[in-house]
């Protein structure tokens, strides 16, 4: 009997779960489907990407819905195009035996015309996006009055992605519903807050530990110079000639430089960034997906519900500043029960972030050193040998070329043979690393994995000797102090707010030290000789019809507190915020 039969599923989900090849759910499904089926208790799964979650509300969604009736009975909300549909065709293949099912995907970048001329058919199940979800509600094209059953999945990249309000207002005009499922990867206040608000007594199920990591996925991290980062890349790409993975920038700016540089190499990659259409992004994925090409390399926010299979490697170009992301970041790989290798390029002043990392995600991270050159080309040399042995030659008419090669190799032994065609594969790599330089920097990071409670404030200094900082306060003299008025109010987060003020000011990301975002405002350390070129750029700018404001922050680089941020940090008479944004992280209004 299939286990799936076991948890009380109705048979035209079984049969269907069947034809796909499962017959073991995972550990989330497991706990989450006979909790869910009963379809009137308040949910909260936690577990990790990749962990099989859409058959977790998935397959109870199914059993619950009423194929005879018509209308909108679930609304599953999530943070991405890409995830919205990927549910949908999963969702998809499960309701594949049960007769007038209809399942929905409303998300932008899409014609909202035929996405309302479908909703008009008839459909039980419906698949959303946030912004394109409120267009519908707003155009009453959408009625959410007998929805029973609300899912949101991944609930911790939406609120990052500034979707709360959106979050909010569907939730409250959900009035007849029996219950929520929320599903997320980690758990932090804002989920928390949801599930408060508006949730009764809901059933929790964590999976793994909260907040933590992937088990299968192998976390290694490597120390280099600030000026050797894009080397490091490089090197570490060629190291390993079977990858396939994402490569994670900070900035669109440094995922677009990254990728020219390495497309004019002759690696096989592309970038995802934000200033892409839905065409153009459509067209990158179609190719990663198929293995046209070998790396993608992406923004946090552009990378959002990525969900590809046989990824091999996650590549850090740089941390992230919020620790949270890495979790995303690396649960690319390593999924449904497969292994993975989350690879992080650090410099000396980044060190004592790995520390908190490997607290978070309750695994152990790996120093590991920058291969040298010679081991790339050892490495690439015994990987073409391995595929030349393995070649499949059964499917070509070789035999009519055999007595014409036979006849010109007559004089050439087997070794010479080998040696031609291992000069003509690694001559490039042979040139290139002859005198190649070491690029791991020295004596860093050697105190990082330990067991010392206070490791993750102490920093190595250039000669050697430990200093300690605090994490805060933790940088290095001359830097400025700078204060701006926009805040996670404003729909930022760590990782936006670098991005924006890195594209207004034309700086490098080097130039920056701590930022601090509040509710309300930003405090940023940035090179001293940096400062007045970003305070020009930014101080003034009209955004959202209100001017921003950055200047030198007095006192120091003091923590506020939120009482006393709410006072002053607005502009006088600046209209109230509505409840739309405009601005912040890229906003799925679509």
């Amino acid at each position: 009997m299939n286990a799936f039969e076991a948890l009380g599923l109705n048979e035209e989900i079984v049969q269907a779960v069947t034809d796909l090849g499962f017959t073991e759910p995972t550990p989330i499904q497991q706990q989450a489907i006979p909790v869910l089926i009963a379809g009137t208790k308040d949910f909260v799964g936690l577990a990790q990407t990749g962990t099989g979650k859409t058959a977790a509300f998935g397959l109870p969604l199914l059993h619950l819905i009423n194929s005879a009736d018509k209308y909108p009975q679930a609304l599953i909300i999530c943070p991405t195009r890409e995830l919205c549909l990927q549910i949908t065709n999963d969702l998809s293949d499960f309701r594949k035996h049960i007769k007038g099912m209809n399942v929905e995907a409303v998300y932008g970048g899409a014609s909202i015309v035929m996405q309302i001329r479908n909703l008009k058919r008839g459909v039980q199940v419906v698949v959303a996006t946030p912004g394109r979800l409120i267009d519908l509600i707003e155009r009453k094209a959408i009625d959410l009055q007998k929805v029973k059953y609300v899912v949101l999945d991944e609930a911790d990249e939406m609120l990052n992605m500034g979707f709360r309000d959106d979050i909010d207002f569907v939730l409250k005009n959900t009035i007849n519903r029996e219950s929520i499922w929320l599903f997320s990867a980690t758990m932090p206040a804002q989920v928390r807050a949801i599930a408060k608000n508006f949730m009764t007594n809901p059933e929790e199920i964590t999976v793994g530990k909260k907040n933590s990591g992937n088990v299968n996925i192998d976390h290694q991290f490597f120390v280099a110079p600030a000026n050797a980062r894009f080397e490091s890349l490089k090197r570490l790409i060629d190291f390993n000639p079977d990858m396939y993975g994402i490569i994670f920038t900070r900035t669109k700016m440094d995922a677009q430089d990254v990728c020219e540089k390495l497309s004019k190499a002759g690696y096989e990659i592309e970038a995802l960034h934000g200033d892409l259409s839905q065409q153009q992004r459509d067209r990158v994925m179609a190719r990663f997906r198929t293995k046209a090409l070998q790396l993608l390399i992406a923004t946090d926010v552009a990378a959002r519900g990525i969900d590809v299979d046989g990824i091999t490697h996650v590549i850090n170009y740089e941390l992230p500043d919020d620790m949270e992301v890495y979790t995303h970041r690396s649960g690319r790989t390593g999924r449904a029960g497969k292994t993975g290798i989350c690879l992080s390029i650090c410099h000396t002043r980044e060190t004592f972030k790995i520390r908190s990392l490997e607290k978070m995600v309750n695994a152990q991270f790996h120093k590991m050193d920058i291969p040298s050159g010679s081991d790339v080309c050892r490495k690439q040399f015994f990987f073409f040998m391995d595929k030349l042995i393995q070649t499949d030659i059964s499917h070509g008419d070789y035999e009519t070329y055999l007595p014409d090669l036979m006849e010109k190799f007559a004089d050439v032994t087997k070794e010479e043979v080998l040696q031609r065609v291992a000069a003509l594969e690694f001559d490039h790599f042979l040139k290139y690393y002859q005198n190649a330089e070491d690029l791991n920097a020295k004596d860093a990071g050697r105190r990082v994995i330990n067991n010392d409670r206070n490791s993750d404030r102490v920093s190595s200094n250039r000669d050697g000797s430990r200093s300690e900082r605090s994490s805060f306060n933790r940088r290095d003299n001359g830097y400025t102090r700078l204060f701006m008025n926009l805040g996670t109010k404003d729909g930022f987060y760590k990782a936006s707010m670098l991005q924006f003020v890195l594209d207004e000011s034309n700086l490098n990301k080097e130039s920056l030290g701590k930022i601090d975002i509040r509710d309300m405002n930003t405090w940023i350390e940035c090179d001293s000789a940096s400062a007045s070129q970003m305070i020009k750029a930014l101080d003034g700018k009209r955004y959202n019809n209100r001017t921003v404001r950055m200047n030198e922050a007095d006192g120091g680089f003091k923590r506020p507190t939120d009482e006393g941020q709410s006072r002053g940090t607005r502009e006088v008479g600046a209209a109230p915020r509505e409840r739309k944004r405009t601005f912040g992280p890229p906003k799925d209004r679509r």
